[in-house]
């Protein structure tokens, strides 16, 4: 039972807000200490250099690396100015493009926090001028926002694949098809709620002088540079022609390239988005760190075999089994950080969706989107607080906290959908 103790008292003191690298690492010592010895951590250092070596994890950084290159050429900027004039005379329309935009960036750059503020700043205070909803506007940039955990090249699908032992790419293939659905949902209910309450999202007055071909052109010239840098990433992947670790290389290029066609390449620039890269990086690697002396320690008390003896032993089998982790990841998600939930419950749930016989990639899948939510559920969803930080003082959090409840409930249907229907995603 040292096991289990152990992984409660991680949990109580990420609760209590310590560091999350150190939180694991120092539990994993000294219950692995007290339980076999100093001797535990023998093979500690191997552990280490196998996570230096691996070339599948080598992608994060340069997927990091592209998406703050990209945030910083004003992308997103162009990208909603574009769309909002598309779409501003359809009732709602400010909200379905920022949608949209949200999916572009998340395509592009993965990086959750910089398309949640970038939106905040640009599309929330456009909404709030034109009499949108709070609740609605900031519920729509809040779950926009998070569309890159599940869009590929997401940084968690590569975590998972590494920890699932899936190749990236058939991840990356997997995950377009509940993407694209989610992006669907979300635009047929701002429709529906707009077409219900036409006061909380009007239509931008249409000025007749703007020529509509120039705008058009205009959008085409926002939208085609990301695009096809999406499509030279995710393409080179899907038909083979380069490994996710190659294609974030690729990406991190042309990443520098749409900088200096945007007018905004500078040395300081890249220096800046450099060091931001290391920092970012730096946190995932130490927690990835101090999650493997927590699982090590973990497995060698014996806990991973009263975990998978209770789970194989769950009432409904492998349905059961799902329900059970799901709702686990989803509660988890409320107050622990999606990095910790991949490194430290994903490795323990692992075993018995193999021994149940539940494909791997289904199951990935299944995990990345329920990740998703823990952006947007309180106390913790760092999305909320990203907008709450850039958004006007007239924006109150419970406001923020309302609007965005419709969008968990979305994202919860479509896992559902992906639970009960994985043939029609082709997941099996």
């Amino acid at each position: 039972m040292i096991g289990i103790i152990m992984f409660v008292v991680a949990l109580l003191l990420l609760l209590f807000g310590f560091p999350v690298a150190f939180t694991f690492g120092g539990v994993a010592l000294i219950f692995g200490v007290l339980a076999e010895g100093p001797d535990i951590f023998a093979f500690m250092p191997f552990r280490v250099q196998s996570i230096m070596e691996n070339v599948v994890l080598m992608a994060v950084p340069l997927f990091i690396f592209m998406g703050i290159v990209l945030q910083k050429t004003k992308l997103a900027e162009q990208l909603l100015e574009s769309m909002g004039k598309l779409f501003g005379g359809v009732r709602g329309g400010l909200a379905i493009s920022t949608v949209l935009v949200g999916a572009l960036l998340a395509a592009s750059t993965g990086v959750v926090g910089a398309s949640v503020v970038a939106m905040g700043l640009i599309s929330l205070p456009v909404m709030l001028k034109y009499n949108y909803d709070k609740s609605l506007a900031c519920g729509t940039i809040c779950a926009s926002g998070t569309l890159g955990q599940i869009i590929p090249p997401s940084i968690i699908l590569i975590i998972l694949g590494d920890v699932l032992g899936i190749p990236v790419g058939d991840l990356f293939q997997a995950a377009v098809g509940p993407g694209l659905l989610l992006i669907g949902v979300y635009v047929v209910y701002i429709l529906i709620y707009t077409y219900l309450k036409p006061e909380s999202a009007p239509a931008l007055p249409v000025d007749e002088n703007i020529n509509k071909r120039q705008e058009y052109f205009n959008a085409l010239k926002a939208i085609v540079p990301p695009l096809a840098l999406i499509l030279v990433v995710l393409g080179s992947i899907f038909a083979g022609v380069a490994t996710p670790t190659e294609s974030s290389a690729l990406g991190g290029i042309g990443a520098v390239v749409l900088a200096a066609i945007y007018g905004q390449f500078s040395f300081k620039m890249l220096m800046d988005s450099a060091l931001e890269t290391v920092k970012i990086t730096a946190m995932v690697f130490a927690i990835l760190l101090g999650a493997t002396a927590f699982s090590m320690a973990f497995t060698y008390t014996g806990g991973d075999y009263i975990v998978e003896e209770i789970l194989t032993n769950l009432p409904g089998g492998a349905t059961g089994f799902l329900i059970l982790s799901m709702l686990a990841i989803l509660i988890l998600g409320f107050f622990i950080d999606f990095v910790e939930i991949s490194f430290i419950i994903v490795p323990i749930l692992a075993p018995v969706a193999d021994a149940l016989g539940i494909a791997p990639v289904w199951f990935a899948i299944l995990i990345a989107m329920n990740l998703q939510t823990s952006f947007l559920t309180p106390p913790f969803g760092f999305a909320l607080f990203y907008l709450k930080g850039v958004a006007p003082p007239e924006v109150k959090t419970t406001e923020i906290y309302k609007g965005i409840v419709p969008f968990i409930l979305m994202q919860i249907a479509v896992l559902i959908s992906i639970m009960l229907f994985p043939g029609l995603y082709g997941l099996l």
